[in-house]
């Protein structure tokens, strides 16, 4: 059984049976609202997962699923250069709740609003990047040196496809899961009954 690289919502819901979605949000935003079963490894922890990422891989194909879709296909990339076959849905969960599909939350807790890691990475590049001119205009010359830095690594994460900025923001308190009772990081796997 193997997934093409991506998947669309209506795949996804159609086959969800048989695939594993492994959703690579930060804890709070999987705490907001996940795809049900889903289990959550931060796209940070892929690499110490992978072990664990390769088994569940023999028994279901993995579907990889972000907000947007951008990190989670990162994580793909990430499982193919070790061998491990996975797709990503298309438009991630934002898409999934906009065609009406219900999303889990933690058990006895209302969901927290926590802004997409995408948004939170807009709003800090952009705000270091007012504060290094303004610094600039009003003390220093030198404050925009800060401004420059920030588009230098704007820069380096389009052509890298990877963001040093969202996994500083990742590890922040906010962005973690509050105290919860670790669970194994996948549930077990049932074999199938064969049709008669």
């Amino acid at each position: 059984m193997s997934v093409s690289a991506d998947l669309s919502v209506s795949e996804a819901v159609s086959r969800r049976h048989e695939l594993t979605f492994v959703d690579v949000r930060t804890p709070a935003e999987f705490a907001s609202g996940h795809l049900p079963e889903a289990v959550n490894i931060p796209l940070d922890r892929i690499g110490r997962a992978l072990p664990d990422l390769r088994k569940a891989a023999e028994h279901r194909p993995l579907l990889v699923v972000c907000a947007s879709g951008a990190r989670a296909q990162n994580a793909v990339a990430t499982l193919a250069s070790h061998g491990i076959d996975a797709s990503s849905l298309t438009g991630g969960t934002t898409a999934w709740a906009a065609e009406g599909h219900r999303l889990e939350h933690p058990e006895g807790r209302r969901p927290r609003a926590v802004w997409a890691m995408e948004r939170q990475v807009r709003f800090t590049a952009g705000s270091v990047v007012l504060l290094g001119l303004a610094l600039g205009l009003l003390v220093h010359p030198a404050f925009r040196l800060l401004s420059a830095g920030i588009a230098a690594g704007l820069v380096f994460s389009a052509l890298s496809n990877t963001c040093g900025m969202a996994v500083v923001l990742g590890r922040l308190p906010f962005n973690q899961r509050r105290k919860t009772p670790l669970a194994p990081p996948f549930p077990p796997i049932t074999p199938k009954k064969p049709l008669a």
